[in-house]
């Protein structure tokens, strides 16, 4: 089940890559973030293997702005065996963003929910009692630091106050990738959608995002240390918003 609120938190950071799969050698940025990205950085602020984001909108704030960069890359994947980088090392060339904003709107889904009170310690905010997801980002606090696109990029988050405006431009961008969908044995399908920034929003609510919903959320066996671990910051968190 969806929940029918909506929260809303700005992203900014010097620059950002968030790579086309079609051009690989050297990496191309979308003009602004994915869903998958913006995904991450909620992920990232709070993650709990009940319920799963659901990307509505990603309303970008700054002008876009390309830059080219060289970096040192690796010609290989990581394996059991460990990589001499010295020998291989490539330079590449990057096309990325600079001095980017986004204010991600998204909702709570659950697969499982049976009332709306489910949702209420996550992302409700009441004058007696605040969400988690609301207070994180007002403290600043995140499971591991956001980034956009790539690692090296890192992100800040934090409350809109009301007064960002969407940038006045039209763009088209074409085929974009949504998300990584995974069925019920694991196996990975990426989906891409037609995607267009009008006036500065683009919007994330089409059937590709109802699918996504529907992927293999897997979760860490009972009796794992990270399930353990789950179970004691989680409780640790509810007893903070109680």
């Amino acid at each position: 089940m969806l929940d029918d609120r909506v929260v809303r938190v700005k992203v900014t950071g010097d620059y950002a890559c968030f790579t086309r799969p079609d051009l690989k050698v050297e990496r191309m940025t979308y003009p602004c973030m994915t869903p998958s990205a913006a995904r991450g950085v909620l992920d990232s602020i709070l993650w709990k293997p009940e319920f799963q984001w659901y990307i509505r909108r990603i309303i970008v704030l700054n002008p876009v702005r390309f830059m080219s960069i060289k970096r040192n890359e690796i010609n290989s994947k990581q394996g059991r065996n460990p990589i001499i980088i010295e020998e291989k090392r490539a330079q590449r060339n990057s096309v990325v963003l600079r001095d980017v904003a986004y204010i991600i709107e998204a909702s709570i889904f659950m697969s499982n929910a049976t009332d709306n009170r489910m949702y209420e310690k996550y992302v409700g905010v009441t004058e007696k009692k605040e969400g988690i997801f609301p207070r994180r980002v007002r403290k600043g606090q995140c499971w591991r630091r956001p980034y956009l696109g790539t690692r090296e990029f890192a992100a800040e988050f934090m409350q809109s106050d009301g007064n960002d405006r969407p940038l006045q431009e039209t763009i088209p961008i074409g085929s974009m990738l949504f998300d990584i969908f995974y069925d019920g044995t694991g196996k990975p399908q990426p989906l891409f959608f037609e995607a267009i920034i009008r006036d500065g929003i683009l919007n994330c609510e089409v059937s590709e995002n109802n699918q996504m919903m529907r992927s293999s959320h897997f979760r860490p066996p009972i009796g794992s240390e990270v399930s353990s671990a789950i179970y004691d910051f989680n409780r640790q968190e509810e007893e903070e918003t109680a």
